[in-house]
């Protein structure tokens, strides 16, 4: 199959505004305003994790962001009857769903999609009904790729933990080759490859010059250089 030229888009999660807001209980800062400003700067939509938890984002920042993007709000979510509700009464334009665990500081790996094939096909149908694009983050294996596929779902995003947390570069370079030949494999079966997780304006242009790839999901890296040169230039930065 060959790849069109164009412009990789740039999601920016914005979780790590809300992180800062909720450490003192404010309304400040607030993640909508931030995720405006970086529609503006050129980010081409806004990613939100809402957590079941709360530790960050909360409902009515999803709520607003639906009601506000320029762009799109990319709603990441876990596989529960809780989290599928709120995405059918919110319709985000994209769904993608992500495993979670209470204890963990962040995504820590990919979801088990070959695990649960009736459960989440039937996810992934009801949120496609409502008109969003789903997506299943997943580790750049074939395995879990061909199950994305069976259970209908239009998109995979590849985890990129293992890449950007490589400690040499011959170990960066194994999981850059991983990457690469999953999201070719994916591209091949028509899936939409999305990537995300722990890249930084050190580490991405490998994974974005992967000419399968149609979207990067970089948020603790931008929100991060934000603090130093405000959102605009933090997110013109990684475009």
């Amino acid at each position: 199959m060959s790849i069109p030229t164009r412009s990789i888009l740039l999601g920016v999660n914005v979780d790590h505004v809300a992180t800062i807001r909720q450490a003192r209980g404010t309304v400040y800062p607030d993640p909508v305003a931030i995720a405006l400003a970086a529609e503006r700067a050129g980010a081409d939509g806004i990613t939100m994790h809402l957590r079941e938890d709360r530790r960050h984002v909360v409902e009515s920042d999803i709520e607003r962001m639906a009601a506000a993007a320029t762009t799109k709000l990319n709603l990441e979510m876990a596989a529960t009857a809780e989290m599928r509700a709120i995405a059918l009464r919110v319709r985000p334009a994209d769904i993608c769903i992500v495993p979670e665990r209470r204890a963990e500081l962040t995504t820590e790996g990919g979801l088990n999609v070959a695990g649960q094939i009736d459960a989440l096909a039937d996810l992934t149908a009801a949120l496609g009904e409502s008109g969003a694009r789903v997506s299943m983050f997943i580790e750049p294996h074939t395995k879990q790729i061909d199950a994305c596929k069976t259970i209908g779902a239009p998109a995979v995003e590849l985890h990129t933990g293992q890449y950007a947390e490589a400690t040499t570069a011959a170990g960066a370079a194994r999981e850059l080759k991983k990457l690469r030949a999953a999201a070719e494999y994916a591209y091949g079966l028509g899936l939409i490859v999305n990537a995300g997780h722990g890249l930084h304006y050190e580490n991405v242009t490998a994974v974005a010059a992967i000419p399968e790839i149609n979207e990067l999901n970089i948020g603790h890296a931008v929100i991060a250089r934000a603090l130093a040169v405000g959102i605009g230039p933090a997110v013109r930065e990684m475009r």
